[in-house]
This record gives C-alpha cells, structure tokens and sequence, in this order.
C-alpha cells in the first residue's frame, strides 16, 4: 500500500466495506448453520 493522502480515504472505506462483508458472512453463516441443526433435529 502507499502512504499517499490522496489514497488514504478510499483505505479507509474500502477497510469499512470489507468489515461490513466479513460480518454479513459470519452471521449469514451462524444463521444457516443453525438453521440446518434445528430442520435435522425435527425431521431427523
């Protein structure tokens, strides 16, 4: 990465918008996740 300013907001929103897709995939996961434990304990 460079340390130019120029470049320093467009960092500062792309480490945003990675935070916010790292998070809508782990509570995407957790919510499949738990759905399949729960249809596999009611159906078997």
């Amino acid at each position: 990465m460079t340390d130019d300013p120029e470049y320093a907001e467009f960092a500062g929103k792309r480490r945003a918008r990675t935070r916010v897709v790292a998070w809508v995939v782990i509570i995407a996961m957790v919510l499949v996740g738990g759905g399949a434990t729960v249809l596999s304990l009611l159906f078997g």
